[in-house]
């Protein structure tokens, strides 16, 4: 037999924490007893939704957090009621409003703490929400949906990469956009050195110190991940968002990540006749949670950031995935370190410039309040202590002085790479571009990516990036012999293509 649907209300005070609401709701859910049913989900006031203290309460039960604007709270009748807080936010207690508004029968009334209230309702017999009749929608939280939902669904394969193309395979990788020869003796030996130290549980602070210097932001600010990856995954699970869109072509697991939480993804296609430049204007309006990339991969493309900077506006999470970023001279275009931009997010990471793929780490800036918000969400200890001393080893002088120094021979690499492409016809590199890779589109690129293989080079298929297709190949920046070789490998897997018959 079925088990009663539970609605759990909450009012709160800002700056709530976790502690207090979590267990003013099990007090609350004990006076319903274990016969009363589970709960599905936490409602409260849309104003409140984004409390660290309401968002990991919620994560702690497993449940998503659904808001309610102050006018449909109004309009539900609720026993106890405050003057006070009518006055406030127009209802007379949020917590019981909020669990009545798609519920029919309050179990438990208002329940007090010092800065929350709780009430349980039981939901009425219509199955699991999706939209309550008064057009309020939830948004999802860390680890309280299914992990593969949606993906099935969504066209082109966004759980392909390009490590793919080259696992087990003795080929030439231009297919990972990882730099060569990386991580160097020095970055090796501060990692070994940190072996020493695993019998301790990991201690991110002076690591996060290290990235916040480096940064010239707050440590409140910096959040450490396991890479990028991670950070994208907390994105989708722990903030809300009605209409996450995001802008394609581009690294694929932030849709994939949004997906598996849940989410109905929207996309913004940007056209190879614009060469992949961005219009703010294609963006919805109503999109709450915006992703995108820059330098972008696979394009290559650097937005400016007075582009990306009208994307913000309040009520919106501006997702700015910034990987690539240490490659581009100066870092140009950065907005790691701006504070002025509402709701921006950066991700930033060092698998790719240091070589540290298989350690992962990275880190996430943004809003204190944002940032507690996704710590709420990861695991205890989410990154390994070799990565965090990896992590502060690359916010030191001499690695950034190196990081730099390598962003300049990415630039020289890559006009040897573009200017060998542009001696062969059949190819329309995008340009310009700005990052240790490079787009390009031919006819039957996936045959010529099968020869190339046959000739030792590994490519990144672009069909597997919404927006492109099977005539595209992306080609990370070797150094010059390396580059040679591929471009007479290339000439030899165009005059190799078996004609096709005529008519």
């Amino acid at each position: 037999m079925t088990r009663a649907a539970l609605v759990v209300g909450v009012g709160a005070r800002r700056g709530v924490r976790a502690d207090e609401v979590s267990e003013l709701i099990r007090r609350t859910l004990d006076e319903a007893g274990p016969a009363a049913g589970e709960v599905t989900e936490l409602a409260t006031l849309d104003t409140r939704a984004r409390e660290p203290g309401i968002v990991g309460a919620a994560a702690r039960l497993g449940v998503p957090v659904r808001a309610y604007p102050a006018e449909v709270l109004a309009e539900v009748s609720v026993p106890g009621p405050s003057g006070a807080v009518r006055r406030a936010v127009s209802t007379g207690s949020v917590a019981e409003a909020a669990a009545l508004v798609d519920a029919g029968e309050l179990l438990v009334p208002k329940r007090k703490s010092a800065s929350a209230t709780c009430a349980v309702a039981r939901r009425r017999p219509q199955g699991p929400p999706t939209a309550s009749t008064n057009g309020a929608e939830p948004f999802t939280i860390t680890a309280m949906l299914p992990p593969t939902k949606h993906i099935e669904s969504a066209g082109p394969d966004l759980r392909h990469h390009g490590d793919a193309e080259v696992r087990g395979q003795d080929l030439t990788d231009l297919a990972v956009n990882v730099r060569t020869n990386t991580p160097p003796d020095w970055l090796r030996e501060r990692i070994a050195a940190s072996l020493g130290s695993l019998a301790a549980y990991p201690d991110g602070r002076q690591a996060r110190t290290a990235v916040a210097g480096h940064h010239g932001l707050p440590e409140e600010r910096v959040l450490l991940t396991a890479g990028a990856a991670e950070a994208f995954v907390l994105i989708a699970r722990a903030l809300p968002a009605r209409r996450p869109v995001v802008v394609h072509p581009q690294f694929t697991e932030p849709e994939a990540a949004l997906r598996a939480a849940g989410h109905e993804v929207g996309r913004v296609l940007l056209r190879p006749e614009d060469g992949f430049r961005l219009d703010p204007a294609a963006v919805p309006e109503d999109a709450d949670l915006v992703v995108v990339g820059n330098p972008t991969n696979p394009t290559s493309v650097l937005h400016p950031a007075r582009v990306l900077e009208q994307l913000a506006r309040p009520g919106r999470t501006l997702v700015v995935d910034e990987a690539f970023m240490d490659a581009v001279p100066g870092e140009r275009e950065a907005l790691c370190g701006r504070t002025d931009v509402p709701g921006l997010v950066v991700l930033r990471s060092l698998t790719k410039t240091w070589g540290l793929a298989g350690l992962r780490i990275g880190y996430v800036l943004a809003e204190p309040a944002t940032v507690a918000l996704l710590q709420e969400a990861q695991p205890l200890w989410p990154v390994s202590s070799p990565a965090l001393a990896a992590a502060e080893a690359c916010m030191e002088p001499r690695a950034l002085v190196e990081a730099a120094d390598a962003a300049d021979r990415v630039t020289v690499d890559r006009a040897h790479l573009l200017a060998g492409l542009a001696e062969f016809g059949e190819v329309r590199v995008v340009e310009p571009a700005a990052a240790p890779f490079v787009l390009l589109r031919l006819e039957r690129a996936d045959e010529v990516r099968g020869l190339l293989r046959s000739r030792g080079f590994a490519a990144r298929r672009g069909d597997t990036f919404p927006g492109l297709g099977s005539e595209w190949l992306r080609l990370a920046v070797r150094d010059r012999v390396t580059t040679n070789r591929f471009l007479q490998a290339l000439d030899l897997a165009l005059q190799g293509l078996p004609r096709r018959p005529v008519g």
